[in-house]
């Protein structure tokens, strides 16, 4: 899935760490999501990689302390007034320290300190300089001046070590730089669950029911939710591969435990959050609790095994011909308390003739706020990288047209914003 971060610059701050190569990969990635990207590198990063590097892969002239230039934009105060967010990954334990004290003694401190824009930082260092006091008071600091922390892994380690210190995955490092981007007033901190894939419904050990549900459209969903700020529980009997590590994910096998969890879930989600307006207001009127999502995406077994086995069935057993008994699964819609929050329903149909009025009809059968109504040709519709939704609510059937299921998944948003009264 393609993030489009067309029109957005994106300012990459570079420090000392082995780990600098990998900053390469990030400005690629962001460059592919169409973002401008700018670099600004202490004196210890060209110890590890060149200004050469970045100017090749961006296309933009790097700052370091020996190109800085007061005759154009290139130097600490112009160049931060062209970008919209400012990420410095890797951050060394250095960095960070003086960071957090205001110190400006290189240039990337300095295009730091003038910086008035959103500001993320990446560590990367030794386990040990990271769990120094110094170091773990600094991240406090940092965090309380609302830069975003985004956490390193625990791995083997350049030194040797075998601890916390490795720069997170590019992938989430573009993820989170993403989100502060993205993220939008409406949908910041609101809580959403989602849920995806199609579930499993065991006939032994070895064996289920299921249907061809690749759950790309509800991770569509889920990734949107996450990059517009919304508090994501995604329930899913699909892997959550090419989502951020942040999405809380619930696994989950078959329609009876997709409708517990998603009890759940929707219990949680409607104790609400305070918007940052309305908690810092001191007139009661302006609490406003935030209008809870669900997006029922998963594609539900009708059917379940009456009496699924232990161990695997053996086919000399079971003779030429074999008949297991099924029942119904949980309807999981009808069964759900929405008081109190928006729901969105999808319907897959291959009835061209009646399908978009079997969709419509989910509005009162199931009680939800809206449909999202998919006209399939044949199987081979699953698993596609797009599709074609028509959005349905009492009032009106809103055609979406045919995309890739992300820009669907942005256009669905826009659209259920329009459900809650909040």
């Amino acid at each position: 899935m393609q993030i489009n971060l067309t029109g957005k610059s994106v300012l990459l701050g570079v420090t000392g760490s082995i780990s600098a190569y990998k900053a390469c990969d990030l400005a690629r990635l962001f460059i592919k999501a169409g973002a401008d990207v700018h670099v600004v590198m202490s004196p210890s990063a060209e110890r590890f990689v060149s200004a050469l590097t970045f100017e090749a892969l961006t296309r933009n002239p790097v700052l370091t302390e020996q190109s800085e230039s007061w005759s154009c934009t290139l130097n600490h105060i112009e160049l931060g007034k062209q970008c919209d967010v400012f990420l410095v990954a890797p951050a060394t334990a250095n960095t960070l320290n003086k960071l957090s004290k205001g110190i400006a003694d290189n240039i990337l401190l300095q295009t730091a300190l003038a910086f008035a824009g959103p500001m993320l930082v990446a560590p990367a260092a030794n386990t040990q300089m990271l769990k120094n006091h110094y170091t773990v008071g600094s991240l406090k600091m940092l965090k309380v001046n609302d830069y975003t922390v985004i956490e390193p892994q625990e791995k083997l380690l350049a030194c040797g070590d075998v601890g916390n210190g490795a720069l997170a995955e590019t992938s989430e490092l573009f993820f989170e730089t993403a989100k502060v981007l993205l993220k939008e007033p409406f949908w910041t901190d609101r809580r959403v669950v989602v849920t995806g894939g199609g579930t499993r419904e065991k006939i032994d050990d070895v064996r289920y029911l299921s249907n061809y549900s690749s759950g790309k459209m509800a991770k569509a969903i889920a990734l949107s939710l996450y990059l517009r700020g919304a508090d994501v529980c995604y329930l899913t009997t699909k892997d959550k591969e090419g989502l951020p590590s942040a999405i809380y994910t619930i696994d989950v096998e078959d329609a009876q435990e997709m409708l517990e969890y998603t009890q759940d879930a929707i219990r949680v989600a409607k104790k609400g959050i305070m918007s940052k307006a309305s908690m810092n207001s001191a007139d009661p009127r302006m609490l406003i609790q935030k209008t809870p999502f669900l997006f029922m995406v998963a594609a539900v077994s009708d059917y379940k095994p009456k009496y699924p086995q232990s161990g695997k069935l053996k086919k000399s057993d079971l003779g030429e011909t074999w008949s297991p008994e099924l029942t119904q699964t949980p309807d999981i819609l009808t069964s759900l308390n929405k008081d109190g929050i928006r729901t969105v329903a999808f319907k897959a149909e291959m009835d061209e003739t009646n399908g978009l009025e079997h969709a419509k009809s989910l509005l009162i059968q199931k009680e939800v706020d809206a449909v999202c109504y998919n006209l399939l040709k044949d199987r081979h519709s699953f698993g596609t990288d797009e599709n074609e939704i028509s959005f349905i609510t009492q009032e009106e059937t809103i055609p979406l047209g045919s995309a890739d299921k992300l820009t669907l998944a942005q256009k669905i948003l826009n659209e259920a914003e329009k459900l809650a009264n909040d």
